[in-house]
């Protein structure tokens, strides 16, 4: 039997030739748990939410930031998880050291069902994120609903100060 060149080439070529059939799907799927994975991992530092209006005083402390209700005080609004409770000037307007409109707040956020029950003992602590030249009358009366809310756990976020 006497093939011709293109014949031998055409030989070879199926002879050579594997059938490789690769399941795309099944390696999205595994690089998406995978992304999934390392970016949650990742994320294991809290921080605090920052805005511009807040400049908090410095500290030393070694403490890390817990997930817990963020109370923002600034020199104008008092804002609880993003939501606008009160103005500071009314605030300071009023002899009442109760903030009515922060204390319902703070109570319908604590009426909120904690689904994991390590979260169980942060039902009841609050973050207070305090502008540094608030006055301290202003931050009495915040403490003194948080108080009466129920959250009897309270913090006070700083910035880091790092001795060099």
């Amino acid at each position: 039997m006497n093939l011709t060149p293109i014949q031998k080439r055409a030989v070879r070529k199926r002879r050579n030739k594997t059938d490789l059939d690769m399941n795309l799907v099944a390696l999205i799927d595994i690089f998406t748990i995978l992304i999934f994975f390392l970016l949650s991992s990742a994320t294991e530092v809290e921080t605090l939410p920052s805005y511009r209006a807040v400049k908090l005083p410095e500290s030393t402390a070694d403490a890390q930031p817990k997930e817990t209700i963020v109370v923002l005080v600034s020199g104008t609004e008092i804002v609880v998880d993003g939501r606008k409770v009160a103005d500071v000037a009314d605030v300071m307007k009023a002899k009442d050291d109760v903030i009515p409109t922060l204390q319902a707040e703070l109570e319908l956020l604590s009426k909120r069902q904690v689904i994991r029950e390590k979260n169980q003992a942060l039902k009841t602590a609050v973050t207070i994120m305090g502008d540094k030249d608030i006055p301290y009358r202003l931050l009495r009366k915040v403490m003194v609903t948080s108080a009466r809310a129920n959250f009897t756990d309270v913090s006070f976020a700083v910035r880091q100060r790092f001795e060099v």
